[in-house]
């Protein structure tokens, strides 16, 4: 019975030691709940607070946001680009020529003190087809983000559930823990009684003492069980340690799903890593595409205004302007673009490779997470028997050993199966849940 307390105990804290340093800073709403007042939770809550409050799904919604800023940036290459400039030149000493008149060598200063010149210029692409292609790609860019966005959130749900299960599973062990050691104080009350009308023998005597005190230290573990549990689930929700919650429910409350005819799950039409696959296909084809439409001449169009003027002490203007159209043929770059373009092509194969190889993989795992939920149904309706026989076993052992028919061996027998029972049955509830949960997030459930 030690060894598999011990076991249990190991468990939660192997499941939940990670976790105790990725807490993190709540809204204020939540630090309001600190405090004598604990902020219960239902698992419907808690999966409402994590999406709201947890950093992993605030940074994939920015992320959304600032792809979208770059989708409409990308647009910006269809509109005209206008730029005015202007300058001002004085002449600190004028250019001297040299001239032969008649002969005789004359010297004259070209130039004026004052120079200033002003421009305006705007120029758009025309004809652009890589242009074009390339804005495609920014949408895509947009869409890939959400995709990501909706995995980390889906990632998030199956964390919380599983937190939470695991919390309703260390409060079992200790609602069980507690049972044993409330029976242990009544068999020793019982047994120290007779033992002082002699009806028990000094052995017998502390033989339940011994039993009683072992048993009160499996209490406290299981009381630390529930402390790191709870720890997890507000580290996976974003809630700060402080902050005092209390889990509402019971594992007994999912009973009805394991005692529901199941049916295997296997649709993989909603798996963020495969629908990343297909947008990674889609932008790949995109730029395929792209990158052919460079060998497509490009035209260009472009208008530039100038207003300068010069003098010494008094300026003269002078307006000028000119519009132009400016094509562009490829027409030879040492098979620089052709070489691109196999390249791109090769990366969408090896990409679809990845693809099959990641569809081949789900489907193992599918099939492995249904097979364990079915084994878990098996195990609980096993335990549930169990629980059954073994409570009555145990009650029977009471009364006997109360009336002197039975051993305290026998009680003990009889205690330490009736705990492996119930802990079995809670173990299946908790196991069938999170591989529920696991399996959700594989299929692409957002709920």
């Amino acid at each position: 019975m030690k060894r598999l307390i011990i076991s249990i105990l190991a468990f939660f804290t192997i499941i939940v030691s990670p976790y105790y340093v990725q807490a993190q800073d709540n809204s204020s709403a939540l630090r309001q709940a600190q405090g004598p007042q604990a902020l219960q939770l239902t698992l419907d809550q808690a999966l409402e607070i994590a999406l709201s409050e947890s950093t992993t799904v605030k940074i994939a919604d920015m992320t959304v946001e600032k792809t979208g800023y770059a989708k409409q940036g990308s647009y910006a290459s269809l509109y005209p680009n206008v730029n005015i400039s202007g300058s001002y030149q004085r002449t600190l000493q004028k250019q001297v020529m040299v001239m032969d008149m008649g002969g005789q060598p004359m010297e004259i200063k070209v130039g004026r003190d004052n120079n200033i010149n002003t421009s305006a210029s705007a120029s758009m692409p025309l004809v652009n087809a890589s242009l074009w292609e390339s804005l495609k790609l920014s949408g895509m860019d947009v869409e890939m983000a959400v995709e990501q966005a909706r995995s980390s959130k889906i990632a998030l749900v199956k964390q919380v559930k599983q937190a939470f299960y695991a919390v309703l599973l260390a409060q079992e062990s200790l609602h069980v823990m507690s049972q044993v050691y409330e029976n242990a104080q009544k068999n020793y009350e019982k047994t120290l009684q007779r033992f002082n009308v002699g009806k028990a023998s000094e052995l017998e005597r502390l033989r339940a003492e011994v039993t009683m005190l072992n048993a009160e230290p499996n209490v406290s573990s299981a009381e630390n069980a529930v402390l790191l549990a709870t720890w997890q689930l507000k580290a996976v929700m974003g809630v700060d340690l402080g902050t005092e919650i209390e889990v509402i429910g019971d594992l007994n409350d999912y009973t009805e799903r394991l005692l529901t005819p199941y049916a295997s799950e296997d649709d993989l039409s909603n798996n963020s890593s495969l629908l990343q696959f297909d947008i990674q296909d889609r932008m790949l084809e995109s730029t395929i595409r792209m990158q052919k439409k460079q060998y497509l001449p490009t035209l260009a169009a472009s208008i530039n205004y100038n207003y300068s003027a010069m003098g010494d002490d008094q300026l003269s203007w002078f307006p000028s302007s000119t519009a132009a159209l400016s094509l562009s043929i490829p027409v030879f770059d040492g098979f620089q673009k052709r070489y691109t373009i196999k390249q791109s092509k090769v990366t969408r194969n090896m990409l679809a490779l990845q693809r099959e190889d990641t569809e081949r993989n789900l489907r193992i795992a599918i099939r492995n997470y249904n097979d364990q939920m079915a084994l878990c149904i098996k195990n609980y309706q096993a335990a549930n028997s169990t629980v059954e026989i073994a409570q009555k076993s145990y009650d029977i052992s009471a009364k006997m050993y109360e009336v002197g028919k039975a051993t305290l061996v026998e009680l003990n027998d009889a205690q330490l199966a009736l705990t492996q029972a119930q802990l079995t049955q809670a173990q299946a509830i908790y196991n069938f849940m999170v591989t529920k949960a696991t399996l959700d997030e594989l299929i692409g459930k957002e709920e």
